[in-house]
């Protein structure tokens, strides 16, 4: 069972708990005695966790250090020490190369040697990679029950969040691989900035490759990611490929300009591996954007201010592929144009780019003007101009300058304000089109598709 010490002037005591399903015993004293022994009920398996959790977190609060398994621990138990083993040589193996599935194997069986049950785990999910039709079925269910006996150690602090289904885990060999972490409604007291901090400190997550993150409070009408910020700084998640700060359902959850991104520009150091980012919100400053390895940038936005969309169009990230931009309303804090993303046309530094987005602006009749002289055009596949104000006016530019479209695989005009007559003129630019879903056209009031 985890065993923690306090020892502080004259104080010298120890707390140790073990959760055994539906009850959980705690035994406690100064160290060097037996102490006493309590054991505990509960209606069911999640409110054993849920206290359990609460009296650990308290202990912690008060200066209690966790320092190992105590005595007459049993390592199948529920209630193991949750910082697991560590084997350094062995971790950076995989690190190094996280697709290599030898040296898991190998890390795995050396887990098991120590009587970790994530050496089993890994054993259990390569099995299952291997396995097809019945087989498969009973491995998965393996897999299920081996995660939920030992969530003590497998999760630690997030296994409440996890049983809340306010954190979602995808496994790979024994490890958390992919994550999501958001508040469920607006009652909840999960502290998403903190749980991220826990996932990327344990154990479990020391490999973690994608992380999502939903509504972190929106108690109070307004939703802000700094403290998801806070924590990937303080526990720098070097291995990150994948990150989305802002995976919630607007207007459903929240509107998209009441969620702010905040300053971002602090993950260009502690994630040094990103492949892809993903932004959804407002208030999102870029700063000077360096990401050597990135492939697919995104921010969706209903007001992107001057100082964001100078930060993207000087961007450094020579691997780049695909780039998405959502500019937004006028209202709501859009702010610049043509002029001002002309390193984007001209595609500097983008020699890789395949797919532009140039989303939800307001200036899209300005844009078709130049697209077609855009030195960055020939190189694309695929060209998003969707929810923005083009109209009838634009898509005859774009008729009349057919021949500078005809390579691009995709074209997405839909949610304009084009007519059925404007659709009928850029039906055919592309090899395949979309001009779907127009939104009315009101020659006094031309905006976004998105803004609050």
């Amino acid at each position: 069972m985890p065993r923690y010490e306090f020892k502080e002037g004259s104080s010298s005591k120890f707390w140790e708990i073990k959760l055994e399903g539906d009850s959980f015993t705690t035994r406690w004293g100064r160290i060097g005695t037996d102490g006493q022994e309590k054991t505990q009920s509960f209606d069911s398996d999640e409110k054993a966790q849920k206290e359990y959790d609460k009296l650990v977190r308290e202990k912690e609060k008060k200066g209690y250090e966790l320092v190992g398994d105590g005595e007459g621990g049993d390592d199948d138990d529920e209630g193991e020490a949750i910082e697991g083993k560590s084997n350094p040589e062995l971790e950076a193996a995989i690190q190094k190369d996280p697709d290599n599935v030898d040296a898991y194997l190998v890390y795995g069986d050396w887990l098991q040697a120590q009587g970790d049950p994530r050496g089993e785990l890994i054993a259990l999910q390569h099995a299952l990679s291997k396995a097809s039709g019945a087989e498969a079925t009973a491995l998965k269910k393996q897999v299920s029950a081996h995660i939920k006996k030992h969530k003590a150690l497998l999760l630690g602090a997030m296994a409440k969040g996890w049983s809340d289904e306010e954190i979602t885990l995808e496994w790979h060999l024994g490890f958390i691989r992919s994550a999501r972490l958001g508040r469920k409604d607006y009652d909840s007291e999960f502290d998403v900035g903190e749980g991220v901090k826990t996932l990327l400190t344990h154990p479990s997550g020391r490999f973690l490759r994608s992380l999502a993150v939903g509504i972190v409070d929106a108690s109070d009408g307004e939703n802000s990611y700094e403290p998801v910020l806070e924590s990937l700084q303080e526990a720098p998640p070097k291995g990150l490929e994948h990150l989305f700060l802002g995976d919630f359902e607007y207007p459903e959850e929240t509107e998209i300009s009441w969620s702010y991104v905040n300053d971002v520009s602090v993950l260009y150091k502690v994630t040094p591996n990103l492949r892809s980012l993903r932004l959804r919100g407002a208030g999102a400053d870029l700063g000077d954007i360096d990401l050597p390895e990135l492939r697919e940038f995104t921010i969706e936005t209903g007001g992107l201010p001057l100082g964001a969309v100078k930060s993207i169009a000087s961007a450094k990230w020579p691997k780049l592929e695909k780039l998405e931009v959502w500019f937004g309303q006028d209202s709501y804090g859009a702010e610049g144009g043509v002029a001002d993303i002309q390193p984007i046309l001209d595609g500097k530094g983008l020699s890789n780019l395949k797919v532009l987005g140039l989303r939800n602006s307001e200036f899209t009749n300005d844009l078709v003007k130049v697209l077609p002289t855009a030195k960055v055009l020939p190189q694309l596949e695929k060209l998003d101009l969707s929810m923005g104000c083009l109209t009838d006016e634009g898509a005859k530019t774009l008729a009349e300058n057919a021949a500078a479209f005809k390579h691009l695989k995709h074209l997405d005009l839909t949610e304009n304000t084009l007519t059925d007559a404007g659709t009928k003129l850029v039906a055919k630019l592309a090899g395949t089109v979309a001009a779907g879903n127009q939104r009315d056209y009101d020659p006094e009031y031309h905006y976004a598709a998105v803004g609050e």
